[in-house]
């Protein structure tokens, strides 16, 4: 006799597949929520770049194809803003590695109060940007500026000295409180780097006759080289799309020599009322922070040292 064939019988979800159906019922109105409120806007603003878009309510759209981003590279007023801005970048970036880097190397090294020391480094850093831009604003005033006061205390000026109007001084002074605002954010990631680092490694050097140069130089610097990728591309991503700091001290003067690019997206958007320039411009912003992170992972990152 042939052998009857089993019925078929619906096997119950395992537990596994049942926690992924409740955490996909979970997620998924976060995820509607995230992307009306991130991915939408992107688009709009990617398909923006491609009219030329007046401000106002009845104002006429029309598609301009590529226009708006050969408009910006053939100008050159566009050309100056990236110098400036990579002027910045560089320049504020550079200054917080190497300070950021002496720093936790001195915290590292547990000198007396260097738990003052690290606590206080929170300070400065979870000051708010606008914050930050008033105080600094205050320091070079030109009536009653700190920096004036210290320097005519000391004998070094005497007159009070508008130090924000001089085009050639306004952003080496911006790049001051930039600095001062964002260096305890890369000691802090350098330091807790330091910290993680095998201390048997230093003893074994220092036993075989290496100065405390080598022993950083050698050891320290290549095991710290993710932590350095990490802070770097943070910090060049943020700083070259600076625009409160700069909007609060000199609103890109004088004679926009402190014009960045963030800023002259923000001008062509809002007061010049080109939104589809300033749509162009924000994702030419993105290309180039993109390759600027390219160039560092290329640069610093080492797989074969993880």
């Amino acid at each position: 006799m042939a052998q009857l064939s089993k019925p078929m019988v619906k096997r119950p979800f395992s537990l596994r597949q049942q926690d992924a159906r409740v955490a996909w019922l979970l997620l998924v109105p976060s995820l509607i929520v995230l992307l009306g409120v991130t991915f939408w806007p992107i688009l709009y603003t990617f398909i923006l770049s491609f009219q030329n878009a007046p401000s106002g309510i009845n104002q006429v759209r029309t598609f301009v194809g590529l226009g708006n981003y050969l408009e910006m590279l053939k100008d050159t007023g566009f050309w100056e803003t990236i110098g400036r801005t990579m002027y910045f970048t560089v320049a504020s970036v550079s200054v917080e590695l190497i300070l950021g880097l002496a720093v936790a190397q001195l915290i590292h090294s547990r000198p007396w109060g260097w738990k003052f020391l690290r606590f206080s480094l929170i300070i400065p850093w979870a000051v708010p940007t606008i914050v930050n831009g008033s105080m600094w604003r205050w320091i070079y005033s030109a009536d009653f500026g700190a920096l004036n006061g210290v320097l005519m205390q000391l004998g070094l000026i005497k007159h009070y000295i508008p130090w924000l109007t001089f085009p050639n001084l306004a952003m080496p002074l911006v790049i001051v409180a930039d600095v001062w605002h964002m260096m305890p954010f890369v000691a802090l990631i350098l330091q807790a780097a330091l910290a993680g680092l095998p201390a048997e490694l230093d003893e074994a050097a220092s036993v075989d006759g290496a100065n405390a140069w080598q022993r950083f130089w050698k050891i320290r610097f290549p095991l710290l080289r993710p932590a350095i990728l990490v802070a770097l591309i943070a910090r060049t991503v943020d700083a070259f799309r600076v625009f409160d700091i700069v909007y609060i001290l000199t609103n890109g003067g004088p004679a926009s020599k402190t014009m960045t690019i963030t800023y002259l997206t923000y001008l062509n958007s809002f007061s010049y009322g080109k939104q589809g320039i300033g749509a162009a411009l924000s994702f030419l912003i993105s290309f180039f922070t993109i390759a600027m992170a390219i160039i560092y992972i290329r640069v610093l990152y080492r797989p074969e040292e993880n």
